[in-house]
């Protein structure tokens, strides 16, 4: 393989593996890995989840009994940067799609479907401990995360069609968003077909007042959640994760009345394939599997996202590889 086409599977696996995952379904395995500054990604992500709690919302407010259907398409955009001599992204996702289900809430029941667009986020990261920026095409040769922590922060802007008629909706009517501090642990050589990590991403979600949520106040407290994956290439193009989370707090309160809080676990799966050398296909199934009692979180998802990435420097260095 030429050192540049190296370079192009070597970029566009950094920039896509993780498929630019909404944080509001779940982290992605390989996200977090670091690339060359000024790289490009549009991801295309569509999920389909069930349970008893809307997965257009981050707080899981769960409702015993409800039955919940969910179909979530994902655009956006993502670049990386050098932000003092660190690895750096800023990503904007703007989710849609389509809500129904049974709920009960506040003595009254529900019957109800919403379809539209959802709170637009904005991700940023940056990485404090592990390799410098990636400046250069040799830079992105010789990268090896070794162990790397990120700071993370996510804002989610509560503009997504909203009904105050209804519990199930698009759009949150609330600010909220994440901190968190990303870890990668690089296990083994880093070789393209025989790289594995152990990835962790521990991070706590905050929750503005719902004023006006059928009638009343819903209010939630923070959230704590990790995501961890072991991920391992099954060949150059293909790699596999085996993924897991952890949701603990989070209570919610409604019209005064405080629920339960949260304590579940959720395990899943992850495919990614190089379809070519700039874009990847990643899917992925999650549920959760301490979910027997009444006010436990409910939910499983299948996610299936496409994502194009480039970057100018190395498609003119391909376009001169290509001449010579």
């Amino acid at each position: 393989m030429r050192p540049v086409d190296r370079v192009r599977l070597a970029l566009v696996t950094l920039i896509a593996a993780g498929a630019l995952c909404p944080p509001l379904v779940s982290a992605q395995a390989r996200f977090y890995w670091k690339t060359l500054a000024g790289a490009n990604a549009v991801p295309l992500i569509v999920m389909s989840a069930s349970g008893n709690t809307n997965p257009f919302d981050p707080g899981h407010v769960v409702t015993p009994g409800a039955k919940v259907e969910a179909t979530m398409a994902t655009f956006g955009y993502g670049r990386t940067f050098a932000l003092f001599g660190r690895g750096a992204m800023l990503t904007a996702l703007f989710p849609m799609g389509r809500i129904s289900g049974d709920v009960t809430t506040v003595g009254t029941s529900f019957s109800e479907a919403a379809r539209g667009f959802g709170d637009p986020m904005l991700e940023f990261v940056v990485n404090v401990v592990g390799p410098g920026a990636q400046r250069n095409l040799v830079d992105v040769l010789r990268y090896e995360p070794r162990f790397s922590v990120d700071f993370l922060a996510d804002l989610a802007v509560p503009i997504g069609e909203y009904d105050n008629a209804q519990p199930l909706n698009l759009g949150q009517n609330r600010w909220y968003g994440r901190v968190g501090a990303p870890v990668v642990w690089q296990l083994g050589a880093w070789v393209p077909g025989r790289r594995t990590t152990l990835e962790a991403i521990p991070a706590v979600w905050l929750f503005g007042d719902n004023t006006d949520y059928v009638g009343t106040t819903l209010a939630t407290e923070p959230l704590f959640q990790v995501d961890a994956h072991v991920t391992r290439d099954l060949s150059e193009r293909l790699w596999a994760s085996l993924d897991g989370a952890w949701y603990t707090g989070g209570a919610a309160t409604v019209d005064g009345v405080k629920g339960e809080a949260l304590n579940n676990l959720a395990v899943g799966v992850t495919l990614g394939y190089q379809v070519n050398k700039n874009m990847i296909l990643t899917v992925g199934y999650k549920s959760t599997v301490d979910d027997r009692a009444p006010g436990d979180l409910q939910m499983d998802g299948l996610t299936v996202a496409l994502i194009y990435g480039w970057h100018a420097l190395v498609e003119g260095a391909g376009r001169l590889g290509g001449e010579h």
